[in-house]
């Protein structure tokens, strides 16, 4: 069974159940899932023995919020390379957080991405939770889960 490894940093609770409702896409694509939030994240052998990865965060005045930006340096230790990845996050305004994730993960990790970011104002607007399903499911399916 394939493995993932959701990990996400949050202000508001956003961020998190989108990570959740992209857990539970997965799950129904027969992957199995861990989610963490950066917090639990203390080095970076705790990310290796997964197939594929999600790291989200939401976006504030333009960026994502430091502690994934600690975080993606911690990652970039890990073994990543080749590996199946997302990003995705909650915004208010502007959406840049999950686009910066997702290019670090793919030019500087070097991982084999999804088709794209994923952003949601929140889970429960305009087909969110659908989408937020979708979303795992596009992961599981780039594993061959």
């Amino acid at each position: 069974m394939a493995k993932v490894l959701i990990v996400f940093a949050t202000r508001t609770g956003s961020t998190e159940e989108i990570g959740n409702i992209i857990a539970e896409g997965l799950r129904i694509a027969g992957a199995e899932v861990t989610t963490r939030k950066i917090t639990e994240i203390n080095n970076e052998s705790e990310l290796n023995g997964y197939d594929g990865y999600a790291f989200g965060a939401p976006t504030y005045h333009g960026d994502m919020i430091q502690g994934m930006k600690t975080f993606l340096f911690l990652a970039e230790k890990a073994e990543l390379e080749g590996k199946v990845g997302a990003a995705f996050g909650a915004f208010g305004w502007s959406g840049e957080a999950p686009d910066r994730i997702f290019d670090t993960m793919k030019n500087i990790y070097k991982m084999e991405m999804v088709s794209g970011p994923m952003r949601l104002k929140s889970a429960s607007l305009g087909g969110g939770l659908q989408m937020a399903h979708d979303y795992g499911k596009e992961i599981a399916a780039k594993i061959g889960a």
